[in-house]
């Protein structure tokens, strides 16, 4: 016999279940991304990264996916310093963390 308080519980856990699984479909997934290494050339992982002038400053160009990065560092507010190949073929600043 299934009772109120056995059906409640069902009920819970079926509710449960359903938020933990909408949530894990909605976080993006950031963590097959990383950090730049000082040295490697990196390949971008970011559907299109901005290159810009300092941190936070002037866009100058635009690397996508697939496209390389040579890290040179230094590292400043989340942003790292390098040579961006392809089209923009330059050194500039780069968001850091959106490595492959």
């Amino acid at each position: 016999m299934v009772t109120p308080s056995s059906r409640s519980t069902r009920l819970a856990r079926v509710v449960v279940a359903t938020a933990t699984a909408v949530a894990l479909l909605a976080v993006s997934s950031p963590a097959l991304a990383a950090n730049g290494t000082i040295g490697v050339r990196e390949t971008v992982c970011a559907e299109s990264l901005f290159v810009r002038t300092e941190p936070l400053g002037a866009w100058m160009g635009t690397l996508y996916a697939g496209q390389t990065f040579q890290v040179k560092g230094p590292r400043s507010g989340g942003y790292i310093y390098g040579f961006a190949y392809g089209h923009v073929n330059r050194n500039g600043w780069v968001q850091d963390g959106w490595f492959c």
